[in-house]
């Protein structure tokens, strides 16, 4: 497998995935600055130019957080990453998804990317107060399911890595306080050797 990747996005999480799994993948790192996410060699691979993209063992590719993680789940069941149980299985996809949609794409987006949402810049200030709001409300939700537990589904599953990384946008790069059980979640997925890893190998531990 191989996975592209920008060091601190989202792809932050699947990356502690494949640590956690432990079988043999290879990193491509996708420059950003220079926008080769829309160069011609990337686009062929995933023309929706971003990460995390995975190109599995038969070339076939895999995009959006929520897929990937699914997928690296059901292909390596004895690593746990998805609970057995329905009902508990149900809650970490629904963590997951919120981490993904909600608190990354409707409000870390309005933080770090207001020209989407309001082209007049006047209007950008009143985009990223929207965007800290809606963050800081999922935080406290998490919190709340959190409550009493080590991990969201009790055990680490693929809803722990996508809190991880906007938990590590939140604390490390935004410098936002965490609510007492997401702080202690932070704390706990960093200590995780999995995740020492990744933050060496993206250059990150520093900021974590």
């Amino acid at each position: 497998m191989k996975l592209y990747y920008m060091p601190g996005a989202c792809s932050l999480g699947i990356h502690v995935l494949l640590e956690e799994i432990g079988k043999p993948y290879d990193l491509h790192k996708i420059d950003g600055a220079n926008r080769e996410q829309y160069g011609p060699e990337f686009v062929k691979l995933n023309p929706k130019s971003k990460v995390p993209t995975l190109q599995k063992d038969d070339g076939s590719v895999l995009t959006e957080f929520p897929a990937i993680a699914t997928w690296l789940a059901r292909k390596n069941p004895e690593k746990g990453l998805m609970p057995a149980d329905a009902d508990a299985e149900a809650k970490a996809l629904e963590a997951m998804d919120y981490a993904v949609s909600t608190m990354h794409m409707q409000g870390f987006s309005r933080m770090f990317r207001p020209v989407n949402y309001a082209p007049t810049e006047a209007d950008h200030d009143k985009v990223k107060a929207r965007g800290k709001e809606i963050m800081e409300n999922g935080l406290a939700l998490m919190d709340k399911a959190l409550e009493g537990k080590e991990y969201l589904a009790g055990k680490f599953s693929v809803a722990d890595a996508a809190l991880f990384y906007v938990e590590f946008w939140a604390a490390g790069r935004m410098k936002m306080p965490l609510p007492k059980n997401v702080a202690a979640h932070y704390e706990r997925m960093k200590a995780r050797p999995a995740v020492k890893r990744v933050l060496e190998q993206e250059g990150l531990a520093a900021a974590a």
